[in-house]
């Protein structure tokens, strides 16, 4: 078999791509996915996104190496598993990250990669239903939601702010980051809007592009520094050899790129050999530069009856579903964070490094709810000083690689998180949250030193499942750059790599919407077009930066 294009994963990126390459009905392009289709109800129902992280039929719940700084424990990585990547089993919540990332990765040597590059991409890629303005779309095919955050627990979040000193924005995408605001959604008609509902079915009725799920790539095939093809293992279990006559594109994510780059011969040379894989590339970047979001979760009581634990006992659920099946409204039509907070963890830093997220439900470690009214505010850490890595534990395609994202290992991370709890503690004193806020259950009053908030950090920080970074973009003089600003593979030819492992940093949010950004700003450059003619807008940034944290 013979494409023009060999996409491999049907993720967020490579939805994306599928689209953007088959309109051209000159172009033939193959789409490859390990995991099935998307049919299950519970990817369609917003406020199901918990039960596909319980399940690994749509996720791949990779199981991390034991972190060294949180006392060994293995965390899970959830990744989707199925059309739409992760878009079709995550929590749903959009945000572009802040005007400065966009900057940062330009000066890391990625021309064409300023806010000014990407804000046309943004725009060109989403429907807001908050209406256009200079920096939001409204006839992209992804739907964003604009929450109305009009839960009695989202709007006390967004009071407490303004009463504790931070500024309320309009739009956390739009002119001012910073502050409280309302958390936009992948949510159109009260069902979630992942990149295959976005991209991939208004495309699947073209007769140039072809998809093929449950198939596992094994490898890269090569023809000296140049790739021609794939090989992957159908749902059958036959090998197959299908070969591209423009470029293979590598979509497979954080993990699953690295992970196929590694298992081809590209990356550290000493690594490859340690595996017994003939090298073809020695790129040592290749699984490096792991990033993450670490998480972690206050929890509070909650003094009146407005959480939604008691719309989770059975008989609650199960009117809620058919309430959704008949009207696609209530309670299953929303992912339920409908208010978010981007802070400066201090004065001096220069903008938003933690995002704070409130729940009007508490779930335990297993993601059951708490019995007991009681809400719980995150913490994420935006910009981690910690790097992890991604590498081989075998030669074997169907093994798991390994996953090392060292969270904390820089103390600046543990100082970091230290603040973001305090500032969590100071926003539930504020008057808004006066008679809803009861005992804090986790990790509790008495917990207030720098020792006793270590150890509750090295036993309960988790992830945002926002890995990225593993082959990082950056110029050919940058020795752990893995591709360029086109996202060509560095000194090999006819192989592009194009989801979250390119981005030189992690964006300062959830990483759907970037991700989403780069892979329609990437499909302009595969089709030789140029790129969407630059927006120059001035964003909020704080006036006293360095004197003030608020």
């Amino acid at each position: 078999m013979e494409f023009d294009y060999i996409i491999v994963g049907a993720g967020s990126a490579g939805c994306v791509l599928a689209n953007r390459l088959s309109r051209d009905p000159g172009n033939r392009v193959l789409l490859l996915e390990a995991g099935p289709e998307d049919k299950a109800l519970s990817i369609r129902m917003p406020a199901a996104c918990l039960s596909n992280l319980k399940s690994t039929k749509h996720n791949w719940a990779f199981q991390g190496e034991a972190e060294p700084e949180l006392d060994g424990r293995q965390l899970q990585h959830d990744r989707g598993k199925t059309l739409g990547g992760s878009s079709s089993i995550n929590g749903m919540c959009f945000i572009r990250g802040h005007a400065l990332d966009y900057e940062g990765w330009r000066q890391a040597g990625c021309e064409g990669w300023s806010y000014a590059d990407v804000l046309p991409y943004f725009k060109r890629m989403e429907s807001y239903s908050g209406g256009a303005d200079a920096f939001r779309g409204t006839e992209g095919p992804l739907h964003v939601q604009r929450a109305e955050a009009t839960e009695t627990l989202a709007q006390a979040f967004l009071e407490a702010g303004s009463q504790a000193g931070y500024q309320r924005t309009d739009d956390i995408s739009g002119y001012c980051q910073e502050g409280f605001g309302v958390f936009d959604r992948t949510v159109f008609k009260g069902q979630r809007w992942s990149a295959a509902r976005a991209y991939l079915d208004p495309a699947r009725g073209r007769k140039n592009l072809t998809i093929v799920t449950q198939a596992l790539v094994h490898r890269l095939i090569m023809s000296g520094d140049r790739v021609t093809g794939v090989l992957y293992r159908d749902q059958q279990g036959a090998l197959i050899n299908v070969m591209a006559r423009q470029e293979v594109l590598l979509s497979a994510g954080a993990v699953g790129s690295p992970h196929l780059l590694l298992l081809s011969g590209i990356g550290p040379k000493s690594h490859l050999e340690s595996m017994g894989i003939a090298v073809t590339a020695d790129l040592p970047g290749v699984g490096q530069n792991l990033q993450d979001h670490p998480d972690f979760v206050l929890q509070f009581r909650c003094l009146q009856p407005v959480s939604l634990w008691p719309k989770t006992k059975p008989w609650a659920m199960a009117a809620a579903g058919i309430r959704w099946l008949i009207a696609g409204d209530g309670l299953c039509a929303s992912n339920h964070f409908d208010a978010v907070a981007c802070i400066r963890s201090d004065a001096g830093v220069e903008y938003p490094d933690i995002q704070l997220t409130i729940s009007p439900i508490a779930v335990d470690e297993n993601w059951s709810p708490l019995k007991e009214h009681a809400f719980q505010i995150h913490v994420g850490l935006m910009r981690a000083h910690s790097r992890g890595s991604i590498e081989l534990r075998s030669d074997n395609p169907a093994d798991a690689p390994r996953i090392l994202a060292n969270y904390l290992q820089d103390p600046r991370d543990r100082e970091l998180m230290r603040k973001g709890i305090h500032w969590v503690r100071e926003l539930v004193e504020q008057p808004a949250f006066s008679a809803l806020k009861g005992v804090e259950i986790f990790p509790g009053a008495a917990c207030q030193s720098e020792a006793t908030l270590d150890a509750k950090l090295t036993s309960h920080t988790s992830s945002q499942w926002h890995l990225s970074c593993t082959a990082r973009m950056g110029p050919a003089t940058d020795r752990l750059a893995v591709v360029d600003p086109q996202g060509t593979v560095h000194g090999v030819s006819g192989l592009r790599v194009v989801d979250a492992s390119i981005m030189p940093f992690v964006t300062n949010g959830n990483t759907n919407a970037p991700t989403i950004m780069l892979a329609e700003k990437l499909s302009d450059a595969i089709l030789g077009l140029s790129p969407l003619a630059p927006i120059d807008l001035q964003v909020w940034q704080s006036p006293n930066p360095k004197g003030a944290q608020r």
